[in-house]
């Protein structure tokens, strides 16, 4: 199956002068989950999504996306609004959270002594949606005629559950026994989330998971074991959410998930690793479409060995394009580099190297400001379009 776009993009985007200095007084990451936003940087916000969107259209970008211009940080606004969570601003690093695990004990490597979570004090329930208003400032900037054409994400239900430490993502006061529990009501409440930006002109939907690679870490792993977590378990836990919030999306809504090691500001990643250990799980027991995968640099993220466990019908986006340098590719050798990976495929299926292409794409690694200030080291405004159509370019030459 084709994917939707030949070229890609996962979604975030720089951010504008004008709304960094509009969201200077939220800076602070104790505040990546505050609610409480003055009116003038939700002004900043709306100005700057109509410039990007302008400026998508003009240069040929798709799919179109809001930069995640409303979001201080890639999974803020969601957890938050829903009912029976409780935003933490400041949790004690390491105690509060798991074992070796990667994210925070890289923070605490730069200084960090607490880090902001939320937390489940409640019945899980779904009240008002968390992300349509965000849509529909994203959706009111283009003609009904491109709706399609635009892309629109959301964390991975697992985001808060896999930092914190084992039994501590939900309390004793919220009701639940198990993490059985707190997954099911949650998976719920994605469904109707989906449900909702369906029906207001969605059709299509990148869930990120950034922390499904954790698996793929030894000291992840080594952690895991420490607090006595099994972790083929815990993965099989979180597979099956996804599975759960899409069991009943509309069949016409598109649905991607994007997985990548780290991309916070100076170009940080958290960790390395193949995709080897989760490939054949990734693929096979989830039923996602489409997988934005990063495939910019083998030392970090290996080889394309990997795409051979991918399964008929499913496609695979080839993060080629790095956001984490300003050297801008050239464009022989990503084409090199699709044709490796359509071959890897090809051999594994017993298909032509032309039906394994026709299940790929192109695009960026990831996101170009996972959140407000985290830019790719020396990555200006200027170079990020430039990579973009890159892609661009790139995928018509290759595709057509």
């Amino acid at each position: 199956m084709a994917p939707p776009f030949r070229a890609d993009h996962i979604g975030s985007l720089l951010r504008p002068q004008s709304l960094l200095e509009a969201r200077s007084g939220l800076s602070s990451p104790s505040q990546m989950y505050s609610l409480d936003i003055p009116q003038s940087v939700r002004d900043a916000e709306v100005q700057a999504i109509r410039e990007v969107v302008k400026t998508q259209l003009e240069k040929g970008v798709r799919p179109i996306t809001d930069g995640e211009y409303a979001r201080h940080i890639y999974y803020g606004g969601f957890f938050e609004k829903l009912s029976g969570f409780e935003a933490k601003p400041d949790l004690p690093i390491p105690d509060a959270f798991r074992t070796d695990f990667p994210t925070t004990t890289g923070l605490a490597r730069m200084g960090a002594k607490t880090r902001a979570a939320v937390v489940c004090t409640g019945k899980i329930e779904y009240k008002e949606s968390p992300y349509l208003s965000e849509w529909l400032m994203l959706r009111d900037n283009l003609p009904q005629d491109l709706w399609r054409e635009a892309k629109f994400t959301v964390p991975a239900p697992n985001y808060q559950h896999i930092q914190l430490k084992p039994g501590t993502a939900w309390t004793k006061e919220s009701g639940y026994t198990s993490d059985q529990e707190y997954f099911d009501d949650l998976a719920k409440c994605y469904a109707a989330e989906l449900q909702t930006l369906y029906d207001a002109g969605l059709r299509n939907i990148q869930v990120d998971d950034p922390h499904l690679t954790y698996f793929c870490s030894s000291q992840f792993v080594e952690g895991c074991k420490k607090d006595g977590t099994d972790v083929d378990e815990l993965l099989d836990l979180y597979t099956r959410t996804h599975n759960q919030l899409l069991a009943h999306k509309p069949a016409d809504l598109h649905a991607g998930m994007h997985l990548c090691r780290g991309n916070m500001s100076g170009s940080t990643h958290w960790v390395s690793g193949s995709y080897e250990k989760i490939a054949y799980k990734l693929f096979n027991e989830t039923d996602y479409q489409t997988y934005y995968l990063e495939f910019d640099d083998v030392e970090r993220a290996g080889g394309f060995e990997p795409l051979r466990f991918l399964p008929k019908g499913k496609n695979v986006v080839l993060g080629l394009v790095s956001t984490k340098t300003t050297e801008l590719e050239d464009p022989v050798t990503i084409k090199e580099k699709i044709s490796a990976a359509a071959a890897v495929i090809a051999a594994a299926r017993g298909i032509s190297q032309d039906e394994a292409m026709d299940c790929l794409a192109l695009s960026p690694q990831c996101g170009f400001s996972s959140s407000s200030l985290a830019g790719g080291k020396g990555m200006t405004m200027e170079r990020m379009w430039e990579k973009l159509q890159l892609v661009r370019d790139v995928a018509q030459e290759v595709w057509g």
